[in-house]
């Protein structure tokens, strides 16, 4: 019997966790993109060939998105496509840190179905399908039930926290921050963290595996404008992205400018 998606996704973050450990503490080849200046290493693009090998041969008649492989646009002709970020989290993967990750989700007929987030240095395993609920290393998470602005603990960039974004005074939040989007969804799944948004257009292979994550954990995700999030765009960005429990995600949605 042919497994799950979910299972075939948790079988190649592992292998892909393997892959990309055996890179640190190593030499390897950083170049930078031309369009952004972000990096893109070596390990990225092992990491990108080893899951399209596994997973597309699997179901090969999924379509293909990821942040390391030229698009083909043929991905949104199919009921299904994989969308996978190698590496979320490439410049801490370059300095030596730890909380970068690999993002893998099925999405279907623009719904994510399964979704895995691993961080391969803090053995640490997000994984989730709809309907299915939200686990940490096997383990069932839950988003914490913090209801209002006022102290809440988030997950945030510098950038989203200047005035223009916001209705009247700046919230009274606690702010901190990963520099893995992944992560971040997902940390707010595991109840570590109250929040997590971002006023930037997001890139899906970023928020596609988390966003199931966090959903599954009892979490309203949408874009920052409180918009359904769609996934396979022809353009693979979204508005921006806010993530909380229902109470907390509505008081800050009316915050948000």
């Amino acid at each position: 019997m042919p497994a799950s998606d979910l299972t075939l996704l948790i079988d190649a973050a592992q292998r892909a966790a393997d892959l990309s450990r055996s890179f640190v503490g190593q030499d390897f080849d950083v170049q930078h993109k031309p369009q952004d200046n972000s990096p893109v290493t070596e390990v990225d693009l092992a990491v990108n060939d080893l899951l399209e090998e596994q997973l597309r041969s699997a179901r090969p008649d999924y379509g293909w998105l990821s942040e390391e492989s030229t698009d083909d646009e043929t991905r949104l002709s199919t009921d299904r496509v994989f969308v996978v970020d190698p590496i979320d989290g490439t410049r801490s993967f370059v300095e030596g840190s730890n909380s970068w990750s690999h993002a893998l989700a099925v999405v279907e007929q623009g719904q994510v179905t399964a979704a895995v987030v691993i961080l391969p240095m803090l053995n640490k395993l997000y994984s989730a399908s709809l309907g299915g609920g939200a686990r940490l290393n096997g383990a069932p998470i839950r988003v914490s039930d913090h209801a209002t602005a006022s102290g809440a603990e988030v997950l945030a960039t510098k950038h989203n926290m200047q005035p223009e974004f916001w209705r009247g005074n700046l919230p009274d939040i606690k702010r901190h921050h990963r520099p893995s989007l992944a992560y971040r969804l997902s940390l707010v799944a595991e109840g570590r963290f109250d929040a997590m948004f971002t006023f930037r257009p997001s890139w899906e292979w970023d928020i596609a595996s988390g966003a199931l994550i966090m959903a599954e954990a009892g979490a309203r995700v949408t874009d920052r404008r409180g918009g359904k999030l769609r996934f396979n765009n022809p353009h693979p960005q979204t508005d921006g992205v806010l993530g909380a429990n229902p109470d907390l995600h509505a008081d800050l949605l009316d915050r948000i400018a």
